[in-house]
């Protein structure tokens, strides 16, 4: 199915990032985001294989964008039915938007590093990716930057020195992650203290000189426990479980990968209005139970012969090869990973580079993977719906700029250790 990309004149500068450079581009649904970046991050992108685990921990990549000057703009775009309309609609704007950044060579090792401290970079390139907001009525976002090491190999001296200062004075250093930036919806009681869409937003000093190893726990509890937005004990540790889960699915995947990531960050999103994060979880359960309901129903278990047989004679197997456990499914409302209370409404969880950000990605776990006719198979890290609805949280690592295959050098230990202390924190606050 195709897309309907918006005209030029519809794109919009981006207001939800939480960290990374300015210069940031979204249509008026909020459904594309665009920024400036390197070859490096779209070659990166290009050498994802789609449909693996990796590709599905990151944002969805539409394609990368190149100009040499305003009337010539080129697009890179593996998604084939995509590439006419992207380069028909907003290709123009892209390059209009982006007049002021030049080409610029790599630079060499006597060429003296300036930081950008979140400004524009000069690049003739960018990225187009799915947003991670898209979906949500009042979207909390939170920037984690991973690392206890920031910076890649080829890294100008000055710049290894000033990012090994911030690891040394940060979380880096303790945890290996710090928080560079995030948007809390009513995170305050003082009208005066929100923006004009009524959110708290926390800059790059709250996770640089406000947090450190002592209080880095009551920063995350800020981003999701708000009573002022209706999300109380009980939700927002639900929230918190679902995020660990995610977490650790991230972990693994990335346990078996042979690479190196250098100023990566996780990109946390959730619903932060409560009355709209209830609903999207009661939507995305009852959607996932009908579509259990019209499997069971078109499918006839025959033991005698071992076989399942559809309705019509079609063959019917679960991917999973678990039958027993989809005939024995409660009817409580816990796919998502929350059962909510009809009556109490209380949710429960069921058992089941510094300035070189990424920006926002969509969340494209879709919960229900068609294997053709192979039946369905029903992924438990993932949100459900088909991306249908409201959504609950997305989590997916970005910001690709200083990131390559590693062959033979073993999994990224850098990036892991952040990794894996926030989901330490998240399982804290799950409790």
């Amino acid at each position: 199915m195709k897309r309907k990309v918006p005209h030029r004149d519809e794109l919009l500068d981006y207001n939800y990032a939480v960290a990374g450079h300015a210069g940031t581009l979204c249509d008026a649904n909020g459904e594309l985001f665009i920024k400036p970046c390197t070859q490096g991050e779209i070659d990166f992108y290009n050498s994802v294989v789609r449909g693996s685990d990796f590709a599905g921990i990151i944002p969805t990549f539409i394609g990368g964008l190149e100009h040499s000057d305003p009337s010539d703009l080129n697009i890179n775009d593996p998604v084939e039915t995509l590439k006419d309309q992207i380069k028909a609609t907003i290709a123009e704007h892209v390059s209009h938007a982006s007049a002021e950044m030049t080409a610029t060579a790599a630079p060499n090792d006597d060429t003296p590093w300036v930081p950008t401290n979140g400004k524009k970079i000069e690049t003739n390139l960018a990225v187009a990716l799915d947003n991670a907001a898209s979906g949500f009525k009042k979207p909390n976002i939170l920037d984690v930057k991973l690392g206890m090491r920031l910076w890649a190999d080829n890294a100008p001296a000055a710049k290894k020195a000033r990012f090994d200062k911030i690891a040394s004075e940060t979380t880096h250093l303790t945890h290996g992650f710090r928080i560079a930036g995030m948007r809390v919806y009513r995170g305050s009681d003082d009208p005066a203290r929100l923006d004009d869409e009524g959110y708290l937003v926390y800059d790059k000093d709250y996770g640089r000189v406000t947090m450190n190893k002592d209080n880095i726990i009551d920063g995350f509890r800020r981003f999701v426990f708000n009573p002022a937005a209706g999300i109380d004990e009980a939700l927002g540790r639900a929230v918190c479980k679902m995020f660990a889960d995610k977490i650790a699915h991230v972990y693994k995947v990335i346990d078996k990968l042979e690479t190196r990531m250098y100023s990566s960050s996780l990109l946390f999103v959730f619903e932060g209005d409560g009355e709209a994060l209830r609903a999207a979880i009661e939507q995305q359960d009852e959607s996932k139970t009908d579509l259990e309901t019209k499997l069971a129903n078109r499918t006839t278990t025959r033991t005698d012969s071992g076989i399942a047989m559809g309705g019509d004679s079609e063959r019917a197997e679960m991917a999973d090869g678990d039958e027993d456990d989809d005939a024995n499914r409660t009817t409580t409302r816990t796919d998502s990973g929350i059962a909510v209370g009809d009556d109490s409404e209380r949710a429960e969880v069921a058992d089941g580079d510094e300035d070189d950000d990424d920006g926002v990605g969509l969340d494209h776990d879709a919960g229900v993977r068609l294997d053709h006719d192979a039946g369905v198979r029903l992924n438990d890290n993932d949100v459900v719906g088909l991306n249908k609805g409201p959504q609950v949280l997305s989590l997916k690592l970005i910001d690709f700029a200083h990131a390559e295959w590693t062959p033979k050098q073993g999994p990224d230990k850098n990036l892991l250790f952040g990794v894996g202390e926030l989901k330490k924190i998240f399982e804290e606050l799950s409790k």
